[in-house]
């Protein structure tokens, strides 16, 4: 009887915990945005579920959505879903041939990410546990629009080398990424403005591969999605640095 006691107070006191612990995460959410977040989530399962999307695909959504949302929000915890999305879009990727974006991932978004948990865990805010957002210098953007077009035109030869499937958008995917996780794990609003690009063009490459019989579909949804929320976050965190 004392060991079933002992068993329903630990298990009570674990609800307990993460109960504070999900009101800590969801503290400045607007309710429209939880909403939304729960509205695409369960249109992904869905349309899973009657199209029989490869679960692979739906896995990477579901994590890559949550991750871009969390981290928009500038909550650390964003770095968890990032990692397990990290691993099945490396699958996805090797799977369809696209070796710049298997290699970006493995290679620098795993290694970053983790480098980010620990970045940010520096910059928070006291009361709302979010980080703290910065702007790049006139100077510092100049050097990354040159770095950003060079950088793009030599991945796209190296890749069109090693018979990529679609060398260009994937060139330029690959590199813009690196600029974005980079500024990403540095804080910068600039992120939102490069993550537009790859996105936009991420979802062109993977709705061509859906057309040609590739079952993705979630992955095309993901790239979507991401694609909107790049653009509503890159005003929110404008409007949050105007004001301060």
């Amino acid at each position: 009887m004392k060991f079933i006691q002992k068993v329903l107070a630990n298990i009570f006191q674990i609800r307990q915990i993460l109960t504070q612990r999900a009101k800590k995460e969801l503290q400045g959410w607007k309710i429209y945005e939880v909403i939304g977040l729960f509205a695409v989530l369960s249109f992904i399962f869905i349309n899973a579920f009657f199209v029989k999307d490869n679960p692979i695909a739906v896995c990477s959504a579901v994590c890559g959505i949550l991750y871009t949302t969390i981290a928009g929000k500038g909550k650390i915890s964003c770095y968890f879903f990032g990692l397990m999305g990290s691993w099945c879009y490396i699958w996805l990727s090797f799977s369809n041939a696209l070796w710049g974006n298997m290699l970006l991932y493995l290679c620098y978004y795993i290694p970053m990410q983790i480098l980010g948990i620990f970045k940010w865990r520096k910059h928070l805010q006291r009361q709302s546990r979010e980080i703290i957002k910065i702007k790049l210098s006139m100077p510092e953007r100049a050097k990354l629009v040159i770095i950003g077009i060079l950088g793009c035109i030599a991945s796209s030869f190296i890749l069109a080398y090693f018979k990529d499937k679609s060398p260009v958008i994937d060139g330029i995917t690959t590199f813009l990424s690196i600029l974005g996780m980079y500024l990403t794990v540095r804080r910068c609003i600039e992120q939102w403005l490069i993550w537009i690009v790859v996105n936009g063009l991420s979802f062109i490459m993977w709705a061509n591969l859906v057309m040609h019989g590739e079952r993705a579909y979630s992955t095309v949804i993901m790239w979507g999605v991401y694609f909107i929320l790049a653009i509503y976050f890159y005003f929110t965190w404008k409007n949050e640095l105007n004001k301060s």
